[in-house]
């Protein structure tokens, strides 16, 4: 795998069952380039292991007086310092790529993820903890996805190097031998709570985080009510608690690293004090004892990366652990059964008994926003936060729930209450899969966009003043909220589904522009069945059909003028209205919207009349 080959053409079905399962898929789905990190670290390694030969062998050759020897080992150290930068070079390359591409895949399964969940994901984990999974925790498994053939690379050239002592010169050899197995597993002991401490660093800084994210997403209101600085001082006690972790977590790995440079010292004092008593007694040349001495010191370089691998692997198993939660995140079954050939007819849901007729306008009215957000994504079908039995909405008698979700979306289409404009220009927001029987023009009509346009022809792209050519920023942030609402909706009309579910479609426009749209709405979408969830009484007019939601359930259906004379819990909905006595001013309401009067909402959300 190349970096140019990014992205992946299909990153996999990982094994989320843990954060160690997961790990090891990653490991597996890129076995080729650990191979290629392994050689290329056996490379480097293997050189400068080598080194002490040569060196020994020019002490000796001084020694002795040897002119030739002293050239070979010349030659030698100078085809070990090549073969040492290549493999460095190229060890450092396969590692890079070993950790981009596993960066990559995970990034790749996330963005999936939250393709197939959509805003019912942060229904179910926490946005902080999302947001740790797609920045810091990458980084973390990343690492050890890489260390590991480094790691790799050092244990079976440190193994080598013990043998090759022990064949060298068995009396120091074995010394080494012995002493370098106690040196890598004397850290052992101090692993269980230096990962203790890694993981409360971990969980106290995903709260700050989460913390964050929330005090952000929330700081307009907190301003509001004054709480901004309650909360601020939270976030920096939060902030605080995390630095007050991540010193005890260092503490801890520096003890770490110092034991792993005390014990090595005390090897390397050891190896030099017995054998300068052998070099003395004759029983090792001096060219011996400095090859055994080079070949201890550079056992150091190998044991850093025992530290390193136990440090990644600590620093990675949270991580791990919660990009597992988050990729096992299910909803549920799907695609029990294929898509019917013609898929179409009544929408029904069965558990709150809503009945949207196939080719009919429908509109649903609910008091509770919360309620209608969750109908909404249940008539999507595959609602993830739904609970385990609850049955699944029907379309034409099919459950959505058992068919396969690409055929599902197809068939219906959800706009929730806050829809996201993704970045791009407007030609591209609106060139979306489509049955290309809505033209963009026809659909930004309907949802009045003119004046969206006349202020996007003002900052096209190419100057050439057309709007389709116009960039919207981020979020649509450049736009006001009614512009947005009015923009996601024409993209919604041009997908033109066979059934088309729209929550509070146009609670950011003035009372005149929803008029339009409801109308726009009606004649554009005749012939296909639309549910619209809204309190609104110009949209609840132009419906064919109207529900009315009462605690999760159908308490009343008809037409709007039906409802409002005859039943008190819908008017207390709609007109905002509790008296008893409030029969004569319904029957006014209804009487002047069938004669082709209207209603707008005042800045206090109640109704008042207009001519």
């Amino acid at each position: 795998m190349h970096i140019r080959d990014l992205p992946h053409a299909d990153p996999g079905v990982p094994d989320v069952r843990s954060g160690g399962r997961l790990l090891r898929w990653l490991y597996r789905q890129q076995l080729g380039g650990q191979t290629k990190a392994l050689c290329w670290g056996l490379v480097h390694t293997g050189g400068v292991a080598s080194f002490p030969v040569p060196v020994g062998i020019a002490v000796q050759a001084v020694v002795d007086r040897s002119g030739s020897r002293l050239l070979l080992a010349g030659g030698l150290l100078l085809l070990l310092g090549a073969l040492v930068a290549i493999g460095d070079v190229m060890l450092h390359r396969a590692a890079v790529t070993n950790w981009i591409t596993s960066v990559a895949r995970i990034q790749q399964l996330l963005a999936r993820k939250t393709t197939e969940l959509g805003s019912a994901m942060t229904r179910r984990v926490a946005a902080g903890e999302v947001v740790a999974v797609s920045t810091g925790d990458l980084e973390k498994i990343g690492w050890f996805v890489e260390a590991v053939s480094r790691f790799g690379a050092a244990a079976l050239t440190s193994v080598g190097v013990c043998v090759a002592l022990v064949v060298y010169q068995p009396a120091l050899g074995v010394v080494v031998a012995v002493g370098v197995p106690v040196l890598a597993l004397a850290v052992l002991p101090l692993l269980p709570p230096a990962t203790r401490r890694a993981d409360e660093q971990r969980e106290k800084a995903g709260r700050a985080t989460e913390l964050a994210s929330d005090t952000v997403a929330g700081l307009r209101v907190l301003r509001g009510i004054g709480g901004e600085e309650l909360f601020l001082g939270r976030y920096r006690r939060a902030s605080q608690d995390v630095r007050r972790a991540a010193v005890r977590s260092a503490r801890m790995w520096s003890t770490i690293s110092a034991v792993q440079v005390l014990l090595p010292g005390l090897l390397l004092i050891a190896v030099v004090w017995y054998g300068t008593g052998l070099a003395l007694d004759g029983r090792v040349r001096v060219g011996e004892l400095v090859t055994v001495y080079s070949a201890v010191a550079f056992l150091l370089y190998p044991l850093r990366h025992f530290e390193e691998i136990a440090m990644a692997y600590s620093f990675s198993r949270p991580s791990a652990k919660r990009a597992a939660r988050v990729l096992a995140l299910r909803r549920p079954a799907d695609g029990r059964i294929a898509a019917p050939g013609t898929f179409g007819g009544d929408l029904t849901d069965p558990v709150s008994g809503v009945r949207a007729p196939a080719g009919r306008l429908t509109a649903v009215v609910c008091g509770d926003p919360d309620a209608a957000g969750r109908l909404a994504d249940r008539l999507g079908g595959h609602p993830a936060d739904a609970p385990e039995g609850t049955p699944s909405v029907l379309l034409g008698g099919t459950p959505l729930d058992d068919v396969p979700r690409e055929a599902a979306r197809t068939a219906v289409l959800v706009q929730d209450k806050d829809p996201v404009l993704l970045s791009g220009t407007l030609g591209e927001l609106l060139d979306i899969p489509a049955s290309g029987s809505v033209r963009a023009e026809e659909a930004l009509a309907a949802a009045q966009c003119g004046d969206v346009l006349a202020a996007l022809a003002q900052g096209s792209a190419d100057g050439s003043g057309d709007p389709m050519a116009s960039h919207i920023t981020e979020r649509g942030r450049s736009l006001s909220g009614g512009q947005r609402q009015r923009l996601a909706l024409a993209r919604s009309l041009v997908a033109d589904p066979e059934v088309l579910v729209l929550d509070e479609p146009t609670s950011a426009v003035d009372s005149h522009t929803e008029a339009r749209i409801a109308d726009g709405l009606r004649a554009l979408r005749t012939g296909r069945t639309t549910v619209v969830l809204t309190s609104s009484p110009l949209l609840l007019d132009r419906a064919d059909h109207v529900v009315l939601l009462v605690e999760g359930r159908v308490a009343g259906t008809g037409t709007h003028r039906e409802l409002l004379r005859g039943n008190a819990a819908y008017r207390a909905v709609v007109t905002r209205e509790t008296d008893a006595d409030d029969g004569p001013k319904a029957a006014s309401l209804a009487g002047r919207a069938a004669s082709g009067g209207h209603f707008a909402r005042t800045g206090t959300d109640q109704i008042e009349e207009t001519a």
